[in-house]
This record gives structure tokens, sequence and C-alpha cells, in this order.
């Protein structure tokens, strides 16, 4: 089977984030894994308007020439990480917005996650799982948290995530799942196709 092509997208866009950090400590643990292609994917990149197409691109091609060159990017993919920060209690509205802009791009592919913040974005990986699973994506159970304390101190200088261990063990966790059911998923993929082909 060729290898895996994983993406880590950067959730947020604000000049502020935080999630640049995240994402490139994730990419890192990644790629030590030999049998993975990592793509940091940065949604700055992709400034896309707030959804205004008739209809979910399962159902209608979008207009947006943006949207498209989104979706053409996430169809490279066969598993994704998202990093998250937390707004009142629910993911950042531009994350939510690129899950709603594909469709077909994510179906039976596996996402994790790398929260951030007061309770390392709990709540806000909570509320993505269910929307993942609308997508017909596969959530994977490993997540990482970095809660408040790991997060101030790597903000203002102090640390670097990986100082620290637990967060170090929660990444491995949540690649090795993401590399699992990235795998199995492919292998299905393809046999579903081999299968309509005939």
């Amino acid at each position: 089977m060729p290898r895996l092509k994983i993406a880590v997208v950067v959730g947020s866009t604000r000049e502020v984030r935080f999630g640049d950090k995240a994402a490139a400590w994730i990419a890192e643990i990644a790629r030590r894994h030999a049998d993975i292609d990592v793509e940091v994917v940065d949604l700055r990149d992709y400034p896309l308007p707030f959804f205004e197409e008739v209809a979910s691109s399962l159902w209608a091609p979008s207009t947006s020439e943006v949207a498209q060159r989104w979706q053409r990017k996430m169809a490279e993919f066969d598993g994704f990480i998202f990093t998250v920060a937390e707004y009142s209690h629910g993911p950042t509205a531009v994350l939510k917005n690129a899950l709603d802009y594909a469709y077909t791009e994510w179906n039976r592919k596996p996402v994790g996650f790398v929260g951030y913040g007061g309770v390392g974005a709990a709540r806000a990986i909570e509320q993505l799982r269910l929307v993942a699973i609308e997508l017909q994506m596969a959530p994977v159970r490993a997540a990482v948290h970095i809660a408040w304390a790991d997060y101030a101190a790597v903000k203002q200088g102090d640390s670097k995530l990986d100082d620290f261990e637990h967060l170090n063990q929660a990444g491995e966790g949540l690649v090795n799942d993401i590399v699992w059911w990235g795998a199995a998923l492919k292998a299905a993929r393809e046999a579903d196709a081999k299968a309509k082909a005939a």
C-alpha cells in the first residue's frame, strides 16, 4: 500500500493564534512515522467566505474558487489532524466553516484533534467529533488537550510543547490512532473502488 498522506490543519486564522505552534509540534511527532507523509495546511491560505452555497458540496458543486481549491487539497489526504482553539465552549468559526465547505473529501477517513486553552479545548473537540461523524469521517478516540498551565508556559516562551512528556505521549497516541485507522480505511476505500469498477 502506498504511504498515507496526513494533513495537519491549523484551525485558527487569528494574528495571535497558538495553532501554528501546536501544528508544528504534532507534525514533527507524525513525521517520525516512516509510513506516512505529513503536510501542514494553514486555513490562512484558504480564505473561505462564510458558507453561502446553494447546498453542501455533496449535492451541488461549490461556486467559490477558494472552496474548490480547498476541496481539491483535502481530497489529497488519507487522514486529518486539526488544531482546535475553544471560544465560548465551541470551535473557531473558520474551522467549522472549512469543514462545511467539503463533504466527499472527508468521507471514510480518520480525524483527530489537538486542542489548547482553558480545558484543552475539550468541549470544542467534543462538538467537532459530532460534526465529523455527520461528514462520514472516523474520529479517533485519542486526542491531545493542551491545558491552560502548559499553554500559558509555551505562549510566554518559558517552555516548548515537547518539554511536556504527557503531551508527547498523548501526541504519539493520537498519531498512532490516525495511522492505524488511516491504513484500515484506505484499504477499505480501495476495495470499494475495485468492487464498483468490476
